[in-house]
């Protein structure tokens, strides 16, 4: 006989260990089971260790999804104010890093320990090396045994499934497609899955152009699409990295190119024709070198220009090296994919789920929260806010 039980959550991460501990604590009797061997791999290796957990500005606008008014209602349930008192309540030390981006001043296990504390507190079960094998529902709305699920551990019977699973991203931490399975086997649409927040490959031909810049940053205005950020951009071996390039991945389609500002504090042309004045003798590059690092100044000068003293540049060549710096149009080969992707774009289609419950319109009793969901956050802490307030929002029904 399987054991039988209010609520069973597959997935034991961000949004299924957040769920599991609010709807034990509500009273349910809950049971998390995962296929790995340790549960939250990816709070513990997110922001380099420390879990960027929230952001102090969260807003809807930082978001992707097929629908944008979908992720609201679960945001406004759950704020960054209500994850931030969870924090306090366990003493667990934090700093803003920058632009609200909230860290561990320890580390990432901070954050797991304060979530398996809570599922201790309220009851929920966890259970780790469980394979599932089918799931299976009874025709019965509002049974106990709405769903039958099968798995290497025993078997289950549940009024409530949810499916907390996650995307596709660093599949090395143990992610896979079980997620968008079960979507499937139960007639729920998915979007196209594919990469974001994931740096860009380069051409052999402009790896070849760059290859002296590997290892070099600079601060970068990035535009692709409509959107734009300025961050940190790094150049790496295979292509560019960096926050600017990440979060601009996110809007990218294979195509398009890149527009990116290296200079985006200063008017250059300006600058230069200053320079003409105060310091003729003086050549391109060395002035260059004085706003970016060396080797980029070099890469990108000779991509311009032929290097000479910069009193023998005309007005109109001044202008074609300041167009350069200020919009390098870089194309590139693809991303890195799914190997060092942070997150997964697309996913369980939001128009087959309730913005209120997380709940399947057609499908009572089954849940999808998190990354698994066609929802998906910027860089900096929202990818996070949305597990927890999916999870909290789930939780209020199962």
């Amino acid at each position: 006989m399987p054991q039988q039980i209010d609520v069973l959550v597959i997935g034991a991460g961000a949004a299924g260990l957040m769920c599991a501990a609010t709807a034990a604590a509500r009273g349910r009797n809950v049971i998390v089971v995962d296929h790995a061997n340790k549960v939250g791999k990816k709070i513990l290796m997110s922001g380099g260790g420390r879990c960027n957990f929230t952001n102090l500005d969260v807003l809807p606008r930082h978001y992707l999804s097929a629908n944008p008014h979908f992720c609201k209602s679960a945001l406004a349930r759950f704020t960054q104010w209500d994850f931030i008192a969870l924090v306090l309540k366990h003493g667990v030390a934090y700093h803003e890093k920058k632009s609200g981006q909230l860290f561990c001043d320890n580390k990432a296990q901070d954050i797991l320990n304060m979530l398996l504390d809570e599922c201790a507190r309220s009851g929920a079960e966890i259970r780790t090396h469980c394979e599932i094998k089918t799931i299976t529902a009874s025709n019965a709305d509002h049974s106990p045994a709405r769903y039958k699920v099968s798995t290497s551990l025993g078997d289950y019977a549940c009024e409530s499934l949810v499916i907390a699973t996650g995307g596709l991203s660093i599949p090395t931490m143990g992610a896979t497609g079980f997620g968008y399975q079960v979507a499937e086997q139960f007639g729920l649409a998915l979007k196209p899955r594919r990469a974001g927040l994931v740096p860009f490959t380069l051409s052999p031909a402009q790896l070849e152009m760059l290859k002296d810049c590997v290892g070099n940053a600079v601060d970068v205005t990035v535009s692709c699409a409509g959107q734009h950020f300025t961050e940190r951009m790094l150049f790496t071996h295979r292509g560019v990295s960096g926050p600017a390039i990440l979060q601009i991945s996110s809007y990218w389609q294979p195509g398009q190119a890149i527009v990116i500002n290296l200079l985006p504090q200063l008017n250059l042309a300006e600058y230069l024709i200053q320079a003409q004045q105060a310091r003729p003798k003086v050549l391109l590059t060395t002035l260059l070198s004085e706003l970016l690092t060396k080797h980029i100044a070099h890469a990108f000068c000779n991509l311009a220009t032929d290097i000479r003293p910069i009193n023998q540049y005309s007005l109109k060549e001044i202008d074609a090296i300041a167009d350069l710096f200020h919009g390098w149009e870089m194309m590139p080969a693809g991303t890195e994919g799914y190997r060092t992707a942070e997150v997964t774009l697309g996913g369980v289609d939001v128009d087959d789920l309730s913005s209120k419950t997380l709940e399947a319109k057609r499908q009572p009793g089954l849940f999808f929260i998190g990354e698994v969901v066609d929802v998906t956050g910027h860089l900096g802490g929202f990818n996070f806010q949305w597990a927890w307030a999916s999870g909290f929002a789930a939780a209020q029904f199962v």
